[in-house]
């Protein structure tokens, strides 16, 4: 088992920090207040395909740092 650099680490917090942002949002609009609009609607039913980009992206990122070593 190899050892990871901390730093190589680092560079994939940008992108758990953008799903987090995007968790805490989809449940904001979650909210009675915002159900009958349609664009609100639209954008929660992108969301898991959003965050499963960023499940790529991450995955592209981590075997690129991991290929480097």
């Amino acid at each position: 088992m190899k050892k990871h650099s901390p730093k190589k680490e680092l560079i994939l917090l940008p992108v758990l920090f953008v799903a987090i942002l995007l968790c805490v949002v989809g449940h904001f609009l979650l909210q009675p207040n915002y159900q009958d609009n349609h664009t609100v609607e639209y954008l929660l039913a992108a969301l898991p395909f959003a965050l499963f980009g960023l499940v790529i992206i991450a995955f592209k990122i981590a075997s690129k740092s991991d290929n480097q070593d």
